[in-house]
């Protein structure tokens, strides 16, 4: 017997098609995009920081600026964005997105070509990618429901993170490659390509979103950000996320930002085998991300996103004890088994928040939501680069990956951890007879645009 109000990722009475959703064509082309853009951004996420190191040889603080600079969008323009997701339609924002990027990255192999290439540029291009990430990821997240069946969401989510995951792979080892053979800007030509791909995929999209119906006099910016405050707020299972994607932030970023400066510079790995080593430890994403509603069904939604990320942090403490040679193996084995919790935790976290939410305030919660989570992202990264300076950069690592390992505790707190699932709505949406029989097929969310 669930508690009142939960329910499993999918309903047991639902008739599903053998493949699920490899036949629904529209899904098949957002999945293709965005996959093939997690692709050019993991290729960045190794490449950009490399320009720094191995071309302007930047200082363990300024690489570690550049991945704050990514995040910082979200504390600047996070709110607003949110609201004005939720009065426009989704794809052309998608799509601006996209183009914005593709010139951003662009410039950058241009401008190490012309020997113009600085450190500032990098950090304006950051910045300007970053804003760009705020707005897509945010439409990404309201437009995704919109194609899709409330109970195929949770199968959605899986295996677009399952398939990213797989992206982030090779990206690094590719951006590695690229580095060798061709110096590190050039390997941000990848992801210039993907941006392309990403937005051509979106084009050839179907289905036509209904504009959100929100007349211009119904409530300012201000009130429409304040609603999506106060439901995060006042809801006690969104609210203990938000605190522990907050917190788990600095450490899981923190660590990241310095990884490759610890590897390239204490370990003494070659720029190639530090992009295959990062690529090595996203395949404990691939695993999570693809078991995630496996593990769900079996063990219920709540239960596996609490062990999940109460069980992988601490497997983190690994890599300080990294040395060369056999050592290495410590990075990859900490590296694989964070990456699998966390994986676990992004596909049942967002698919709860894309069906629990009401689909009119989706984009104002999960910006509200982000703005947390991803506002410690900058923390964190700068918080490694001082650290890194300051004391060396295993020394650290052991502090950043010691707050991580105790991250998971903050799930404990409240009612997350005492059901076996995740609710499927708000207990003040309950039906007055009580909760829906779980055999039933869900409901669509009112106002939520479903592709045939």
């Amino acid at each position: 017997m669930t508690a009142a109000g939960l329910a499993p990722p999918h309903a047991p009475g639902t008739r599903r098609r053998p493949g699920g959703l490899f036949w629904h064509r529209d899904f098949r082309l957002l999945w293709i995009g965005q996959t093939t853009s997690k692709l050019g951004s993991s290729v960045t996420s190794v490449a950009l920081p490399l320009v720094a190191v191995a071309t302007l040889d930047a200082s363990t603080f300024r690489v570690a600026l550049l991945s704050a600079a990514a995040w910082l969008p979200w504390l600047l323009v996070g709110l607003p964005v949110g609201a004005w997701v939720d009065r426009l339609p989704r794809r052309p924002v998608m799509l601006a997105c996209d183009l914005a990027a593709l010139l951003l990255f662009l410039s950058v192999p241009v401008a190490a070509w012309l020997g113009r290439l600085t450190y500032g540029h990098l950090l304006a291009v950051a910045l300007g990618a970053g804003t760009a990430s705020v707005f897509f990821q945010t439409a990404y997240q309201v437009y995704l429901p919109s194609l899709l069946h409330r109970d195929e969401v949770a199968e959605g989510n899986a295996k677009v993170q399952a398939t990213e995951a797989a992206a982030q792979v090779g990206g690094p080892g590719v951006a590695g490659l690229i580095t060798q053979l061709a110096g590190a800007a050039n390997a941000l030509l990848v992801d210039v390509a993907s941006f392309l791909a990403s937005a051509l995929c979106l084009l050839s999209i179907r289905s036509r979103e209904t504009r959100p119906k929100r007349a211009r006099h119904d409530s300012t910016l201000r009130q429409d950000i304040g609603e999506g405050i106060r439901f995060v707020a006042r809801d006690p299972y969104l609210r203990v996320l938000t605190v522990f994607g907050a917190i788990s932030n600095i450490g899981l970023i923190g660590h990241q930002a310095i990884l490759v400066v610890f590897l390239v510079r204490e370990v003494g790995v070659s720029p190639g085998a530090a992009g295959g080593l990062t690529a090595a430890t996203g395949l404990g994403a691939v695993l999570g991300a693809s078991s995630a509603t496996a593990l769900a069904r079996r063990f219920g939604s709540a239960r596996s996103l609490v062990a999940a990320e109460l069980g992988a942090a601490p497997f983190g403490l690994l890599i300080p004890l990294t040395t060369p040679r056999a050592g290495l193996a410590l990075t990859v084995i900490g590296g694989f088994v964070i990456g699998a919790g966390v994986a676990v935790g992004n596909v049942l976290k967002g698919g709860f928040r894309q069906t629990y939410t009401p689909h009119g305030l989706l984009g104002r919660v999960t910006v509200s939501m982000q703005l947390v989570n991803y506002g410690t992202i900058p923390l964190g990264a700068l918080l490694g680069g001082a650290l890194g300076t300051a004391l060396g950069v295993r020394p650290a690592m052991w502090i950043l990956t010691s707050g991580l390992a105790l991250t998971g505790l903050v799930l404990l707190v409240g009612p997350l951890h005492q059901h076996r699932d995740l609710p499927d709505r708000p207990a003040s949406r309950v039906p007055p007879g009580g909760p829906r029989s779980e055999a039933a097929p869900p409901a669509d969310v009112p106002g939520e645009t479903v592709a045939p």
